[in-house]
């Protein structure tokens, strides 16, 4: 596992004027790495949990399209809170979208946005496809949005569309993409978080016990990656790793309060985010057990 051979590097990546450069900047550290061993190398040298949540989202999106440009990108699926083909308004004609996403990570600094749009014919049930824009091009706005109490280092955005010239991506939007992608966002982003907390436990000398398990959960986390991210198998073990988190957040909460102040802070500041698609992934895990035969 050659993440774990560098898990110990002490290096903080430094704050730049920009998230694109902070990206550059630590993709040119990293050298050639694979996707889980960004979110984890990547997350353990973020200098904030939100900075450390970008890296494992980016992480996340070059597993769902491996030919991503280098740059900070994001998909952009919901739509007033939804991501259900039904619910969506945005369409593709041709190779234009015209339409509205209402989240884009990363604000104004995603360079290509990955882009759910419904696809069918007259009368034929919903169907999607996923396209790339570019911001900056005709037709393709984004509207930045004001700064939430969560991550606040990681701007966001909302996307207009107007008859916006795209490119394909292939198979089915919603089969292929939007549905997988909660899963490997889920398992990518806690990799980059436990990195984070490793890290910072290794610089406040925090008992060998706890970073032990912190270890043993990146290495589930390894697991993880080479699962299917839509199967049965990928929900159960992400599952469990969500709740195997759990039962450390105590040790982790007592850790972080006898240490430096500032890691704490951004910790309770930041830690909700693994919050945000629990319901989401409850529904997952019911499925997945009822299809194990474990109900």
């Amino acid at each position: 596992m050659a993440w774990l051979q560098r898990l110990n590097d002490p290096f903080r990546q430094p704050r730049a004027d920009s998230l694109g450069e902070s990206h550059g900047a630590l993709l040119e550290r990293l050298g050639p790495v694979n996707p889980f061993e960004l979110a984890v190398l990547g997350g353990r040298a973020m200098a904030t949990p939100g900075l450390a949540f970008l890296v494992g989202y980016q992480a996340a999106l070059r597993v769902l399209w491996p030919s991503a440009p280098a740059s900070l990108g994001a998909l952009c699926s919901s739509e007033r809170r939804s991501v259900r083909p039904a619910d969506m308004q945005t369409r593709l004609d041709g190779l234009r979208l015209t339409g509205s996403k209402d989240f884009v990570t990363a604000g104004l600094e995603a360079e290509w946005l990955l882009v759910a749009a419904r696809s069918e014919g007259q009368g034929e049930p919903p169907r999607l496809s996923l396209a790339v824009v570019y911001p900056g091009e005709p037709g393709v706005r984004l509207e930045a949005l004001p700064a939430l109490p969560l991550m606040p280092e990681v701007g966001h955005a909302r996307l207009h569309l107007q008859q916006a010239a795209c490119e394909l991506l292939a198979g089915d939007g919603w089969d292929a993409y939007v549905k997988p992608f909660r899963s490997l966002e889920d398992l990518y982003v806690l990799a980059a978080l436990v990195a984070w907390l490793y890290g910072v436990g290794q610089d406040s000398g925090w008992p060998r016990e706890l970073r032990l398990r912190l270890l043993g959960l990146l290495g589930g986390c390894a697991e993880g990656s080479r699962q299917c991210a839509d199967s049965t198998a990928c929900h159960l073990l992400l599952a469990g790793l969500f709740a195997q988190f759990q039962g450390l957040r105590g040790d982790i909460d007592k850790a972080l309060a006898a240490g430096p102040q500032a890691w704490a802070h951004c910790w309770q500041r930041d830690q909700g985010v693994l919050a945000l698609a629990a319901a989401a992934r409850d529904k997952r895990l019911e499925k997945a057990w009822a299809a194990a035969g474990l109900s």
